[in-house]
C-alpha cells in the first residue's frame, strides 16, 4: 500500500512538473515573439498551433520559428555597390529602391528571356563550356539526375582546364545530395569548390533550418550571369521536350549588374566557407541601354525592403498589375493592397498553377484566392504543367523577375534575389508570355461546399509558415 501511494505522489510529481515545464515553455516563446515583434497573424498563428499540439509547437518554433538571426551567427548584412553604374533614376520605383540603400539601377549591354526549358539549358551548358577564367554558382535544388550529371561532367571538366569553379547549395533544398556527398567526389577532386549552406547536421545552434537559400545565380568569368527560377535537375531543364517538365523563367544579362549579383553569391560563399571573394574584372562602360536593379531580400537585410517596395508599387499602380506566382498565400496587407487596387480601376491578373506540388499549399492559397475573387480581382488556373515562374508587372514601369514567390516563406523567411527590369521591349515579352498563360488556364476557382470553406479558412493560421 505504502509502494502504491509512493509511486503515485511520484507519478503527480513529475505530471506537474511537466506541466509547470510546457507552461514555462510557452511563456518564454510568448516573450520572445513580442521581444522581436512578430506581427500580430504570426503569434495567433503560433499560439494556435500551441493550444492545439502544445508540446511539438513549442518544439517546432525553436527550430523554425525565427526569421532574423542572432547576432554570433548572422550572416553579414548585404550592401551592394555603386560605384560602377549611371546616376540616372529610371522611375518612382528605381528612386524608392535607392531611398532604400540599394545600389543604383545599372546600364547593361544584353538581356536575354527564356521560357523554355530547352533553350535555358542550352545556355546554361553553353556558358559552362565556354567560360575561360571562373565558374561561380547558387542554387536551391540541385538533383543528381540526368541533367545533375550532365552539369557536373561540365563542370567537372572545367574545372580540370583550371578554371576557379565554386558551387554553393542549399542544404536542405538539396538534402539528397547534401546526405550523399560522395557523388559530388570526383567534382572535388577535379579542383572546384562545394559549400553547402548551413549544413543541416553540423553547427545546430548556427543553424537556423528554417531559413534557406533560395537564390538561383550563375555566373561566368564575372563578366555574364544566368538567373531566374530554374533548379538544376530534369523537372526543370532539359535537352528534349517534355509536356511534364516545370515552367520557369530564367534570363541571362551581360553589363554593369554582374557585379551585384557578384556581391550577393560572394556574401553567401562568405559565410559558408570563410572565403573572401573579390570581384576579378576591370569595368568597361556598357553600351546597352537596358536598366536593371538587383534587389536581395531576406535574414541578410537590416529592412523586408522587397516586400515594402512591392507593397506601395501595388497602391501606386495605375493601369495594370501581372503576378505570377505558383505559390500564391500572402498577408493581410498584401491582400487589402490588391483589392483596393483593383477598387482603384486597375487590371490585376493573377495566375498559378491549377494544382502545385503541394497538397497543403492547394488547400491554403484556396481561401486567399476566393477573397480576391470575391472583390472582382481575375484569377487564372494555368492547365499545363507545373507553373514555377514568378514575374510580377506594374504598369509599363517594371517587371520584376528571380526567385521570390508571392509567399511568406520568399518574403520574409528565405534568402532571395529579385531583379527589377525598366526596358519596355522586356515588360511587354512578359506580358506576351502571361498573356499565353491566361489562354491555357481555366478562369476562376471551383465552387466547394461550405465545410470545405471553412477548413479552408481555417488552415490561413498556417500561413505565416509556408
Amino acid at each position: 500500500m505504502n509502494e502504491f501511494i509512493s509511486n503515485s505522489g511520484a507519478n503527480i510529481f513529475f505530471y506537474h512538473g511537466l506541466v509547470l515545464f510546457g507552461a514555462l515553455l510557452i511563456a518564454i516563446v510568448l516573450i520572445h515573439m513580442l521581444y522581436n515583434r512578430r506581427s500580430p497573424n504570426s503569434i495567433t498563428a503560433w499560439l494556435l498551433s500551441i493550444i492545439l499540439i502544445p508540446y511539438i509547437s513549442v518544439f517546432l518554433y525553436f527550430i523554425i520559428g525565427s526569421r532574423k538571426r542572432e547576432k554570433r551567427y548572422k550572416k553579414d548584412n548585404l550592401v551592394l555597390k555603386n560605384k560602377i553604374t549611371n546616376s540616372n533614376i529610371q522611375n518612382s520605383i528605381d528612386k524608392m529602391l535607392r531611398n532604400y540603400g540599394i545600389a543604383d539601377a545599372a546600364k547593361n549591354s544584353e538581356f536575354k528571356l527564356f521560357f523554355d526549358a530547352k533553350q535555358a539549358y542550352s545556355e546554361l551548358l553553353s556558358n559552362i563550356q565556354n567560360a575561360k577564367k571562373s565558374i561561380f554558382l547558387s542554387i536551391y535544388i540541385f538533383k543528381y539526375d540526368k541533367v545533375g550529371k550532365e552539369i557536373l561532367n561540365a563542370l567537372i571538366k572545367k574545372a580540370q582546364e583550371g578554371l576557379d569553379v565554386k558551387i554553393l547549395i542549399d542544404s536542405l533544398g538539396s538534402f539528397p545530395l547534401y546526405l550523399l556527398q560522395y557523388k559530388l567526389k570526383e567534382l572535388k577532386n577535379s579542383g572546384a569548390d562545394v559549400e553547402f549552406f548551413m549544413p543541416v547536421f553540423r553547427m545546430p545552434f548556427r543553424n537556423y533550418i528554417n531559413l534557406r537559400n533560395h537564390r538561383k545565380i550563375y555566373i561566368f568569368d564575372n563578366e555574364k550571369v544566368l538567373s531566374g527560377g530554374g533548379n538544376l535537375s530534369k523537372e526543370y531543364l532539359g535537352t528534349k521536350s517534355d509536356k511534364k517538365r516545370w515552367q520557369d523563367i530564367m534570363f541571362f544579362i551581360q553589363g554593369a549588374s554582374v557585379e551585384h549579383f557578384f556581391e550577393v553569391f560572394a556574401s553567401d560563399w562568405h559565410y559558408a566557407s570563410m572565403e573572401k571573394l573579390e570581384y576579378q574584372k576591370e569595368y568597361i562602360e556598357s553600351a546597352g541601354d537596358i536598366y536593371l536593379q538587383v534587389v536581395p531580400s531576406g535574414p541578410d537585410m537590416d529592412r523586408d525592403v522587397f516586400y515594402e517596395v512591392l507593397l506601395s508599387m501595388i497602391y501606386g499602380a495605375k493601369e495594370k498589375i501581372y503576378i505570377i506566382t505558383p505559390y500564391y498565400i500572402p498577408n493581410e496587407a498584401l491582400t487589402q493592397a490588391l483589392i483596393i487596387a483593383h477598387h482603384k480601376g486597375v487590371e490585376i491578373n493573377l495566375i498559378t498553377p491549377k494544382e502545385t506540388n503541394h497538397i497543403i499549399v492547394n488547400l491554403v492559397r484556396s481561401s486567399y484566392m476566393r477573397e480576391l475573387e470575391e472583390s472582382g480581382i481575375k484569377i487564372f488556373l494555368n492547365n499545363g504543367a507545373m507553373l514555377h515562374a514568378k514575374a510580377i508587372i506594374i504598369d509599363d514601369k517594371s517587371v520584376i523577375l528571380g526567385s521570390v514567390n508571392f509567399d511568406n516563406r520568399s518574403l520574409f523567411l528565405n534568402y532571395e534575389i529579385a531583379t527589377f527590369i525598366y526596358s519596355q521591349k522586356v515588360i511587354k515579352e512578359v506580358e506576351q508570355w502571361a498573356q499565353k498563360l491566361i489562354l491555357d488556364s481555366s478562369f476562376g476557382t471551383k465552387n466547394v461546399s461550405k465545410p470545405r470553406r471553412i477548413f479552408e479558412n481555417l488552415l490561413r493560421i498556417l500561413a505565416p509558415q509556408l
